[in-house]
């Protein structure tokens, strides 16, 4: 059962990283991938519709002006919960390693936005979306290491729905107020989850060190 679930999960990252490959050599090429010619038409007839007003308030849960203090903070909150430093520095570390590995790829891609949008961090290059792929890692690693504290099912089954729906929805909140291509917010997405994985597994492999230095 568990080769199973790796295999499982090898051929899914395998397929995020050739969907996003594929993108980034159309974009560098000056062609507009299919999903974001079919799909543009909808993101521009939200402008000023209630739908528009939500996701605008949402969007900043994405935004830097609210993660820093809320990294600092998450971070206390994880060294006083778990009793280990590794925990805190990974989240908090793991984050701005995000944030600069995106700043990096826009400035390769260099793709130019649908729309500037400067109250809502809508400026910039856009490939990939900074909001959609830190917002899986920051709140992706949250909810990891919240859920390893966790003994009811149902508890931890909350935890993971609550936090993944945010992270869906500050995503999608980039393509409705028009700040990004639907392809940037989903190649945000699967680069934030890779690194997401990357670093859960340097925290297991940390913490299995620990226990064999013990011993």
């Amino acid at each position: 059962m568990f080769s199973e679930r790796k295999g499982i999960l090898l051929v899914l990252l395998m397929i995020l990283v050739a969907m996003t490959c594929i993108w980034m050599i159309q974009i560098v090429n000056g062609s507009v991938p299919l999903l974001d010619q079919w799909t543009r038409e909808l993101a521009s007839q939200a402008g000023g519709t209630f739908v528009y007003n939500i996701f605008l308030t949402i969007t900043h849960l994405g935004s830097r002006g609210f993660l820093i203090p809320f990294v600092i903070s998450m971070s206390i909150v994880l060294w006083v919960l778990l009793k280990n430093m590794k925990a805190p520095i990974i989240f908090a570390f793991g984050t701005l390693l995000t944030y600069y590995l995106n700043s990096w790829i826009k400035q390769w891609i260099e793709r130019e936005r649908p729309s500037i949008l400067e109250e809502a961090r809508g400026v910039g290059y856009s490939f990939p979306s900074g909001h959609a792929m830190i917002s899986i890692v920051c709140y992706g690693l949250l909810a990891y290491f919240i859920t390893r504290k966790l003994k009811s099912k149902h508890a931890i089954i909350c935890t993971q729905v609550g936090f993944s729906l945010v992270i869906l929805l500050i995503g999608i909140s980039r393509y409705f107020i028009n700040v990004h291509y639907l392809t940037d917010i989903i190649a945000g997405f699967n680069i934030g989850y890779l690194c997401l994985i990357a670093l859960t597994y340097l925290y297991e492999r940390l913490q299995r060190e620990r226990y064999r230095s013990r011993d």
